[in-house]
């Protein structure tokens, strides 16, 4: 009995709990940035140029979330762009608030990706989601601005593709994972 008890506390642990980033890399810029996970149970503040370097990052917001309304997002979802209620989900953050540098880098995540607010109105709407300590600056500022390109690998649901042109107040976008061990909506 003792044995069976240690044996499920251990594969108990051994199941991931939250959604979490796990790499992410700066493939091409014009900067000299790297990737960066911010760690949000610390405070800080994100938008309107409170950065202003060639970095790319990203941090983790809240995790296993169960939507009690439907979520719009901008990429992925249903084919009406829409996470529906009871979607079991994590929610992340990734930015980059530079001066005037360039990027094209991915970012993995250790579920499938759901979806991906890249407007202000998504972000917006989304931002109840947050769960953080993070102080979302200027939030009438955020999203992507015309020519960047947000993409989720077509081989690989795990990995998001960014081609980002940033320049004052930067580039903000929200990415909704599905809960750990729960199967992407796609």
């Amino acid at each position: 009995m003792r044995a069976t008890l240690l044996v499920a506390l251990l594969l108990a642990s051994a199941v991931p709990v939250s959604g979490a980033i796990l790499d992410g890399a700066i493939l091409q810029q014009s900067g000299q940035g790297r990737f960066i996970v911010l760690d949000a149970s610390q405070p800080f503040a994100v938008g309107q140029d409170h950065f202003d370097d060639d970095n790319l990052y990203a941090f983790d917001e809240a995790q296993m979330i169960t939507l009690t309304r439907a979520l719009a997002v901008d990429i992925g979802g249903t084919p009406e762009g829409v996470l529906p209620i009871g979607t079991e989900l994590a929610s992340h953050y990734v930015f980059f608030d530079s001066v005037q540098s360039s990027h094209f880098a991915y970012v993995v995540f250790d579920a499938p990706i759901l979806g991906v607010a890249t407007r202000q109105a998504t972000l917006a709407a989304s931002d109840d989601l947050a769960g953080t300590t993070v102080r979302y600056v200027s939030p009438e500022l955020r999203g992507l601005e015309t020519g960047d390109e947000v993409w989720i690998d077509p081989e690989d649901p795990y990995r998001l593709f960014l081609l980002w042109a940033g320049s004052s107040p930067g580039d903000y976008i929200r990415v909704f994972t599905a809960a750990p061990g729960d199967p992407p909506l796609m």
